[in-house]
């Protein structure tokens, strides 16, 4: 996963470290329910980035020429390494890997069918803003974990490139085409809509994620904090639908 231009920064993120942002994993994870939020967590990642690379290795199949293939399954071995490192993190704290990705796959799965696109475009869009609205929850997210869960966490979200090449393909062909741009904006905003919907679904069957976003186990953050933090992830959106050149 990505955030291309970090456009959302948390508003908790320039802020001095308190309670369990300050602390390292051994102690923090003393506390059981923070412990069970970090493997959900850990666990919801490591199966987006396994969903990243077998879509990115499906979209290869899509791209017009030989080059962006390339460029694609280098992206795919990069989320593929992503997941490897979430995949040894929960293995070196005693959580299963498979246990802990098994309660997101059905709202991965479902996101993914619900969205699946229908050529090369669209899936260049899907991975922009969809990957960067799933980015943007997990960097809110991490502002509040332990400093070496917090590290990887951060890691996992580096750029793979896949921005970049987006942006530079989409806008190409939209110059190329103008009627390209108003397809894809609908696309872009139903994929917004479906991303959003996905992501408060997860944390809402999860009472250990749940409980960390409004309160408990993490510090600091509460129901009008949520709220804040959907809303700079609105406003990430916004920005990247201007950088694709097309209206949010």
């Amino acid at each position: 996963m990505e955030t291309p231009d970090n456009a959302t920064t948390p508003a908790s993120a320039a802020e001095e470290p308190t309670g369990i942002a300050a602390q390292d994993w051994d102690t923090a994870s003393a506390e059981p329910q923070y412990r069970a939020a970090v493997v959900d967590l850990l666990g919801a990642l490591a199966y987006g980035e396994l969903a990243a690379f077998e879509r990115l290795a499906e979209d290869a199949k899509l791209a017009p020429t030989l080059a962006d293939k390339a460029a694609l399954a280098k992206m795919a071995a990069a989320e593929f390494h992503h997941f490897e490192r979430l995949n040894d993190r929960l293995r070196a704290i005693d959580a299963e890997p498979t246990g802990a990705m098994e309660p997101f796959a059905k709202a991965l799965d479902d996101f993914h069918r619900l969205t699946a696109p229908s050529d090369w475009l669209e899936g260049l869009v899907k991975a922009y803003v969809g990957d960067s609205i799933a980015s943007d929850f997990y960097r809110e997210v991490a502002a509040r974990l332990d400093t070496d869960t917090r590290a990887l966490v951060l890691a996992v979200l580096d750029d793979t490139g896949h921005g970049n090449f987006a942006v530079e393909k989409v806008r190409a062909a939209i110059e190329a085409e103008p009627r390209v741009g108003g397809r894809l904006a609908l696309w872009a905003r139903r994929l917004m809509g479906e991303a959003l919907s996905q992501a408060q679904r997860v944390v809402a069957e999860r009472d250990a994620l749940s409980t960390m976003l409004v309160g408990g186990v993490a510090d600091g953050f509460d129901l009008a904090e949520v709220g804040r933090m959907f809303s700079r992830i609105t406003e990430a959106h916004t920005k990247r639908m201007a950088a694709l050149g097309l209206a949010a």
